[in-house]
């Protein structure tokens, strides 16, 4: 028997949250405009994926959108006229991009919980890297994938370049940059940026339902597994068994562990609760 879904207050309409079997279903909700980023929803993103990665009661988070975008990215139409804080100096202007990418993707990039995203439609410029940092995307076939900034002469943000090369390749990356061309879900299934592709009528099943195993599995190994997979992006291959070892001694020593093994000599699934 499942649990009700309990919906959170973000703050907008923006965005909306629902926690349902410790899956924290978070839905950029601006379906008119394909979901792209705001000054409403953006500020709640940032905080629905800290809130949610830091309660325990939440085993994973899944990340969409309304409608048939997933997130179009920045509002173009708002871009070029500097319109907002016009006084502010370069040095401010970084000051606060860095800090907004630090705590979307960058606090996205650092829970221990496993992440997930399911594209609708189009993901593209920071909407891509959104996706891009979670650990999982399941995509609708119908979807599809743009880096989009050349086209607006734009340089990329909120990681796009390191995600993007390090599961495309460098080569696929700077291709996906230059050219900002619009990539189906087959084709970004093959380039590793897409997991899953299954029908549009079954993405919101599909990807809750692989969001409510990962939620309800064991915690604590999937934490030191990003803790190992991270590592695994910048450390030499001895420093990563050296890391594995002390891991894995570790995870032998909990009841995570052991309440696994009971299951398996009993037949049965799993209760990790």
């Amino acid at each position: 028997m499942t649990d009700g879904p309990i919906s959170v207050d973000t703050g907008t309409d923006e965005l909306l949250c629902a926690i349902r079997d410790r899956v924290a279903v978070i839905t950029l909700n601006r379906p008119e405009a394909r979901n792209s980023l705001s000054d409403h929803l953006t500020p709640a993103l940032r905080r629905m994926i800290k809130q949610n990665g830091d309660d325990p009661e939440v085993g994973a988070l899944l990340i969409t959108g309304a409608g048939t975008a997933f997130c179009s990215g920045g509002d173009v139409k708002g871009m070029g006229g500097n319109s907002a804080a016009p006084a502010m100096s370069f040095s401010d202007k970084v000051a606060r991009l860095r800090e907004r990418q630090r705590t979307l993707t960058g606090v996205l990039v650092s829970v221990r919980k496993p992440t997930i995203a399911a594209l609708p439609g189009p993901a593209a410029g920071a909407g891509l890297a959104i996706a891009l940092a979670c650990d999982l995307r399941v995509a609708a076939e119908s979807a599809i994938m743009t880096t989009g900034y050349a086209r607006i002469a734009l340089t990329g943000d909120y990681g796009i370049s390191w995600l993007l090369t390090r599961l495309a390749g460098t080569a696929r990356a700077r291709e996906l940059m230059f050219l900002s061309e619009r990539i189906t879900a087959r084709r970004c299934e093959a380039l590793g940026l897409i997991n899953r592709v299954v029908p549009d009528s079954e993405l919101q099943s599909e990807a809750f339902e692989m969001a409510r195993a990962l939620a309800n599995g064991p915690a604590s190994a999937y934490a030191s597994m990003k803790d190992n997979l991270d590592l695994a992006l910048s450390a030499d291959f001895l420093t990563s068994l050296d890391q594995e070892a002390e891991r894995m001694v570790l995870a032998a020593g909990t009841a995570q562990h052991a309440e696994a093994v009971r299951a398996f000599i009993e037949k049965r699934p799993p209760t990790y609760r």
